[in-house]
């Protein structure tokens, strides 16, 4: 596996305290850049102390958003060692993300190297406080100093970390949530299934909307017949009915999780059935009202699994599960996390141990 050089900081920062971090506040002593130029491929990777970037004003990123990043988490097992969990989807969806945003792809094995080295190098911040870990976010974006709808010659490749804390500081609260009819997210045929900043700000205006009602997160419909459900918030989102696992299929405007797919293929391996396909919001709340929605949750990197315990749509509020979390999204809970810290046997090959 590649190595890259390192450049260490001369002072090293003071660690957070690990009972009162905060998300994406606190970044480590050091971080990693490698750059592109047409011609030459990716090449110059190096590790070097965590700082500003020099950006030139006119840097395409800045105008036209040629961008892309990804989420995933490094965990302190119980014997004192690290690890990373599945970040070969992470790196394939890296790839699927730069092909659609004509940003040139990395290989696997390069992305996985470079996540590896650095999380490697800033292992003492990863956290061992239960339910914390190390955020890592690998992001690319165009650097070419010129103005014009076009693809980028340049780019900068980097991955910065963070330690991060429980999600659930006092357990897991089933949110409210409501069905976004004005904003849409993503439409098929557009960037949805990228993982690109400017799905999020597309978003931004919903998600203020919902918490000044009262509403923990959006429901979104999709973006051209405004009835069938796609995500809950920045999340993938999973309905049981009538015992059945129901979750939108990935039509090109939904991302492709990993903890979805993570959440999937163990509801499988229980026996339970799974169906990935078009569900409209009539059917979800005719559903609920009928008293045959069981359960409902979002799946996510930072959440790991967000249970829903109420939903609103065109004047219909109901309640799912009692407003409780159900059996079903404990039990995912519980073993995804169980994996992701070492406390569950990885009966499917999921982590890879870093040091």
């Amino acid at each position: 596996m590649q190595e890259f050089p390192v450049t260490r900081a001369t002072t090293l920062k003071p660690k957070p305290d690990p009972k009162t971090l905060v998300f994406g506040r606190s970044f480590t002593d050091h971080m990693l850049l490698m750059d592109y130029a047409e011609g030459k491929g990716w090449h110059n990777g190096r590790i070097v102390p965590y700082g500003p970037l020099a950006l030139d004003p006119s840097a395409m990123v800045l105008h036209y958003a040629q961008e892309v990043f990804e989420g995933m988490k490094a965990y302190r097992t119980p014997d004192g060692g690290v690890q990373l969990f599945r970040p070969y989807e992470n790196a394939r969806r890296f790839q699927n993300s730069c092909e659609r945003l004509c940003i040139p792809t990395m290989d696997e094995e390069l992305f996985v190297a470079a996540v590896k080295q650095l999380v490697a190098l800033e292992k003492d911040w990863v956290p061992s406080e239960p339910g914390t870990s190390l955020y890592i976010r690998p992001f690319v974006f165009a650097t070419d100093p010129t103005l014009g709808v076009h693809a980028s010659k340049t780019y900068l490749f980097a991955v910065i970390v963070c330690p991060v804390g429980a999600y659930y500081a006092e357990g897991i609260n089933p949110v409210k949530i409501y069905v976004e009819d004005e904003d849409v997210r993503a439409v098929r045929g557009g960037t949805g299934y990228t993982k690109c900043g400017g799905n999020y700000a597309a978003s931004i205006r919903a998600g203020e909307r919902a918490e000044e009602k009262g509403f923990s997160q959006v429901l979104w419909l999709d973006g051209v017949e405004r009835k069938y459900i796609e995500e809950v918030g920045s999340m993938n989102v999973m309905f049981q009915i009538d015992g059945t696992v129901v979750t939108p299929k990935l039509t090109g405007s939904v991302l492709p999780g990993v903890t979805r797919k993570s959440c999937i293929d163990l509801v499988k391996s229980w026996g339970i059935p799974v169906e990935e396909r078009l569900l409209t919001a009539q059917e979800l709340f005719d559903a609920a009202e009928s008293g045959r929605l069981d359960e409902a949750w979002g799946t996510g990197t930072a959440a790991v699994v967000s249970p829903i315990g109420w939903m609103s749509w065109e004047g219909r509020d109901v309640t799912v599960c009692g407003g409780k979390i159900g059996a079903l999204t404990q039990k995912l809970y519980d073993t995804l996390t169980g994996i992701q810290w070492g406390l569950l046997p990885d009966e499917h090959g999921w982590t890879v141990k870093v040091c």
